[in-house]
């Protein structure tokens, strides 16, 4: 099982690409998505990840009020973009993030309005990832993070009640917000997460960056059809 993280780069965050990959790889992390939202982060994947010894992949995070904005920032995005997240918020736009099958993960969706049993079970029949973003725990104080210690607790619940897919994070933004892979399985211990369904979260990035280059290449048609040697386009 490989360890995954997704960060937000700058000018997202307050450090670059390359100083971001670095720290995963002497964390322990064997890839790193990077999910600024829209255009931020200028980078060459291929050469950050040479330089790293981890694999570096190209993500975007969405991030709009409107739930049309949101469905067209997705669709013109979906095309160049290894992975493609939605910014949780309003209950509409989470709504749409679970019910749109080109939608790889809803990100960090009890920051917002939260989601319910409903959009747990649509993101399960859809293969959307919800996030199980630590940020909070690990940042903030007070009366905030133990309500964020409260919402992790009912949405691991409906996870996996559901079983429906989850990717976990620090959603760091600063290499000094990253947190080993142990580290965030320790932490998840603190909402009652058991250590391995914490790594399959961090393994879940992973799996859905080889899905979707799987997805791209010229032999795949559709979920379980691919082009065969002698099979040539209309």
């Amino acid at each position: 099982m490989s360890d995954w993280e997704a960060v937000h780069a700058h000018p997202d965050g307050e450090a670059t690409v390359r100083r971001l990959a670095l720290t995963a790889a002497e964390d322990g992390f064997d890839g790193l998505v990077v999910r600024n939202h829209g255009d931020g982060a200028e980078f060459d994947p291929a050469a950050v990840s040479e330089e790293s010894g981890i694999d570096v992949v190209d993500g975007v995070e969405v991030r709009a009020e409107e739930r049309s904005r949101v469905a067209g920032l997705i669709g013109s995005h979906r095309a160049d973009r290894t992975v493609v997240c939605v910014h949780g918020g309003p209950e509409s736009v989470n709504r749409l993030a679970c019910e749109d099958p080109r939608v790889d993960v809803l990100a960090h969706p009890t920051h917002g309005d939260g989601v319910d049993h409903v959009l747990v079970r649509s993101a399960a029949d859809n293969g959307v990832a919800l996030e199980f973003s630590l940020a909070r725990v690990l940042r903030a104080a007070g009366g905030r993070r133990v309500r964020a210690l409260r919402r992790l607790r009912t949405l691991r619940e409906l996870l996996e009640k559901y079983d429906a897919p989850h990717v976990v994070s620090a959603d760091a933004a600063s290499h000094l917000q990253m947190r080993a892979p142990r580290e965030l399985a320790a932490v998840g211990g603190v909402v009652g997460a058991d250590p391995e369904w914490v790594r399959e979260g961090l393994a879940e990035w992973g799996r859905i960056v080889k899905r979707n280059r799987d997805r791209a290449s010229e032999s795949f048609i559709q979920p379980g059809v691919r082009r065969g040697r002698y099979e040539e386009d209309p």
